[in-house]
């Protein structure tokens, strides 16, 4: 009994300094790891970074650090903590392989989030769908196709691959050609469908739309069309242009030129 007494009176003095100091140690530790969340926090809103991207930031931040503190307090209660950081380690190796595509794509909507090479509401072609941009997530975007379909694609895809966001330039170019015959009057013809065009609604003055020569053919002269527009207006001015050009050949009795092969015989 003496024994047990003179253990304990030696141990347990010890053993209460040690929970003593990781108690303290958990105090000061979490009140920290608030504060460094809510300085990381209040940095980048100051600096406007993407409030999702801060969410996630400052998780990860805090993550780590409840991960330190509790290696550090089993350090101050005399638990041997190299074998579980060394467990901590592989387990973390091991997570990273099995999610690498994940990852890949968090790191992916991490610089989308910061480069912002388009924004929602966009209409872009990315990762090999073309349509408006409705969601920006940390690992997937959503992109709606013309077609009213909802299409989820990884971050990673569209950072590897070439993004074309036609909603970032003032206006974008239509093109659209029409055959005409070989003794069409090229100048006059140019002039009226460019009046033509101007008479469309949300086709632009300025710049004014462009007729030009394409190629030639066996027929005659391909022309190039080519009004200018915002691209919220792309699609109704590219059908109008169609239904204006139509209109003006039939008016003109412009038909399609055909295809004539001429033998001679000697």
């Amino acid at each position: 009994m003496n024994k047990v007494m003179e253990l304990l009176s030696t141990k347990g003095v010890e053993l209460g300094q040690q929970l003593l100091m990781a108690f303290l140690a958990f105090i000061v530790g979490r009140w920290v790891i608030g504060m460094a969340g809510k300085l990381l926090t209040t940095s980048m809103s100051r600096q406007k970074i993407d409030s999702t991207l801060t969410q996630y930031a400052v998780s990860v931040v805090t993550g780590v650090l409840n991960i330190i503190l509790v290696i550090s307090i089993l350090g101050i209660l005399g638990i041997q903590t190299t074998s579980f950081a060394a467990l901590l380690a592989a387990a973390g190796l091991a997570v990273g392989t099995a999610m690498s595509g994940l990852l890949s794509n968090f790191a992916s909507g991490v610089f989308l989030m910061v480069l912002r090479p388009f924004k929602v509401g966009d209409f872009i072609s990315a990762g090999g769908i073309t349509g408006t941009v409705t969601e920006i997530g940390i690992f997937a975007s959503k992109i709606n196709t013309p077609d009213n379909v909802l299409t989820v694609v990884g971050n990673g895809k569209i950072f590897a691959d070439n993004i074309q966001n036609f909603s970032h330039n003032a206006y974008r170019r239509v093109d659209l050609t029409r055959h005409f015959g070989a003794d069409a009057n090229l100048p006059m013809i140019a002039s009226e469908l460019q009046q033509r065009l101007l008479a469309i609604p949300n086709v632009l003055s300025e710049p004014a739309p462009n007729i030009e020569i394409l190629e030639f053919r066996a027929g005659g002269p391909l022309l190039a069309i080519r009004p200018y527009c915002h691209n919220d207006s792309y699609w109704q001015v590219y059908f109008d242009s169609n239904k204006a050009i139509l209109a003006y050949c039939d008016e003109k009795g412009f038909a399609a030129p055909e295809q004539a092969v001429v033998v001679r015989q000697h």
